[in-house]
């Protein structure tokens, strides 16, 4: 294989057979290489940057973790099917990958997605926003699987419950949007900032109903546990919607933790040390969690979650929808 007529041909098609045959072969120096010689020839007026992204993707993927790690770089993969880190630490463990990143920001979402797999990360090794292992009320989270040219992004178990019918709503009187308001907003701000979606929040003086009534005449109502709903947040959170960049499971993670201490009225800490997290944990089981929905099916994107607070007497709703336009509109 002449990779420098490749280079030379700039045939998009034979490089990328190029690229699958570097991978079956596992010749990883080679493949690296090609990578190196594509961005180069971008001086020459030869647009074969899409192959060396296509490729630090594949080294990610299918690489050894030396070559993997090597990939890892901020701002790396932009426009593969995922942020590379969470492709790098769906195939390594955390002690194979760390040796191979230098840089902190990196080393940190790589060990919180190695965390989302269950994995117990050194503290000394990392330095992050949140434990470096999994907290006794988090659930089993949904996870991505990612392939040569495609992957797949699970909603959450929770979503797939069949809903009774919705019945009538009392009209409510919203609140003025609070800390927890805006965080459940935040939680899935990529699919209305990169992508077509909408998003509505209301706060409410009562229970989940009231909440869900701000922004619906009629909906089906169902309680859901707090492990479900933190589910949830989390895959929001990782998902860029139906057009926007993936933000990844370890920002997921957070988006999640972040909007359920915000709904808790958990101040967030410098740290979060074992008090906080056991703090968090008690609040999640005093909050009351809900899916709820409108009239009609639902596709593509969807997070209709409502929390409500028994002891002040607070509820929220939120309604985040995204779709591809070759998605069925109900």
């Amino acid at each position: 294989m002449d990779l420098a007529a490749l280079i030379a041909e700039a045939d998009d098609a034979a490089l990328l057979r190029a690229v699958d045959g570097l991978c079956a072969a596992r010749d990883w120096d080679r493949l690296t290489d090609l990578a190196r010689r594509c961005r180069d020839a971008v001086e020459l007026g030869k647009q074969l940057w899409p192959i060396a992204e296509h490729i630090d993707y594949r080294l990610a993927l299918e690489g050894p973790a030396s070559f993997a790690g090597a990939v890892l770089r901020p701002g790396a993969g932009r426009f593969a099917l995922g942020p590379l880190t969470e492709v790098a630490a769906s195939r390594h463990s955390w002690s194979a990958l760390a040796p191979h990143i230098a840089n902190p920001a990196v080393r940190a979402a790589v060990a919180q997605e190695r965390v989302l797999r269950g994995e117990h990360v050194p503290g000394t090794d990392v330095a992050s926003d949140l434990p470096l292992c999994l907290a006794e009320f988090e659930p089993r989270y949904a996870l991505p699987t990612y392939r040569d040219r495609e992957a797949r992004f699970p909603a959450p178990a929770v979503v797939q419950r069949q809903l009774p019918p919705p019945r009538g709503l009392p009209a409510a009187t919203p609140l003025e949007e609070d800390p927890a308001a805006r965080a459940l907003r935040d939680t899935v701000e990529p699919w209305t900032s990169q992508s077509s979606g909408t998003v509505a929040v209301a706060a409410a003086d009562g229970d989940a109903h009231a909440a869900v009534g701000c922004l619906a005449d009629a909906a089906a109502v169902v309680e859901i546990n707090p492990g479900q709903a933190l589910a949830w947040l989390q895959w929001a959170g990782a998902s860029g919607g139906a057009y926007g960049r993936r933000r990844g499971g370890a920002s997921g993670r957070f988006a999640a933790w972040w909007a359920a201490a915000a709904l808790a009225g958990l101040e967030w800490p410098a740290e979060p040390a074992a008090p906080f997290v056991a703090e968090l944990g008690n609040a999640l089981d005093e909050l009351r969690w809900y899916r709820w929905a409108p009239p009609g099916p639902e596709s593509g994107w969807v997070l209709r979650l409502a929390v409500a607070d028994p002891v002040d007497g607070l509820a929220w709703a939120l309604d985040a929808t995204d779709q591809r336009d070759e998605d069925p509109i109900g």
